[in-house]
């Protein structure tokens, strides 16, 4: 397991500055980022992508399942001095949000949930008519698209695609590598409940979202300050080729909008 996935304060200022860096000006180029704009994040885990929001003055709401992490984003957030709600819930039973933000974040989270379709027709309920979605995820095929980054073995979390092996194989390996009960079921969810490229935007096809832009990145921006590397996107040329594309989107950045009433 990387010390990322062990000390959350670190991977909480991580993806703060990822946030600030690359996901804010990547969502400005479609829809402000204004003090005063209401923003939510589903599946905020610590908090770390809303702490920029709120520096800049938005009004911050995050929302995750796990009420561990919900603890730790607001105890993080009272030591940036910053602003933001957090809730603990699944999102599909949550009922006290109303439909007002201007913008909704759903970085990492889409490749966990199993009904897919249903998460993004739930979007629309707290969406503002001229609101947007800034939806990312790793696709499924990419050396780490099953999040193996989390084994506590260091060989595994360093291993790419073992994630494609067939999931009894994959069982296996990772009970050779003694990996826990709670890491071994979360791996195999993972595989479950994977997502592609044509997958994600052949399901926004059946919503009442409409896809206003694409990224697709070969070296993901978070790995800048993970590891160093100069983020990268992928050839336009690869990025064209469905299924081989997946391969090498370490990253995949949408922009969703409500699609407009002809």
């Amino acid at each position: 397991m990387q010390k990322r996935h062990k000390d959350r304060t670190v991977y909480f200022k991580e993806l703060s500055i990822t946030s600030k860096n690359y996901f804010i000006p990547y969502i400005r180029k479609w829809h402000p980022v204004e003090a005063g704009m209401k923003v939510l994040e589903i599946g905020c885990g610590e908090g770390g992508n809303l702490l920029p929001f709120s520096e800049m003055g938005c009004n911050t709401t995050g929302v995750d399942i796990a009420e561990s992490r919900i603890k730790d984003a607001m105890a993080f957030f009272k030591a940036a001095h910053a602003k933001g709600v957090f809730i603990a819930q699944d999102i599909f039973l949550l009922n006290e949000l109303k439909q007002d933000f201007d913008i909704i974040i759903c970085h990492d989270v889409l490749e966990h949930i199993a009904n897919k379709e249903l998460f993004l027709v739930h979007l629309n309920k707290y969406l503002k008519p001229q609101g947007i979605v800034f939806m990312s995820f790793p696709a499924w095929q990419m050396p780490f698209g099953g999040h193996q980054q989390i084994c506590r073995s260091k060989i595994l979390s360093h291993l790419p695609f073992i994630h494609l092996l067939p999931a009894t194989i994959y069982r296996l390996l990772l009970r050779a590598f003694r990996e826990s009960d709670g890491c071994v079921a979360e791996l195999l969810s993972i595989k479950y409940t994977r997502v592609t490229i044509e997958s994600f935007e052949n399901l926004v096809k059946k919503t009442s979202l409409s896809i206003q832009n694409r990224e697709l990145w070969f070296i993901n921006p978070h790995y800048k300050i993970k590891f160093g590397l100069s983020p990268r996107k992928l050839s336009k040329y690869i990025a064209r080729i469905p299924i081989f594309r997946n391969f090498f989107s370490t990253s995949c950045f949408y922009i969703l909008t409500r699609k407009k009433l002809t």
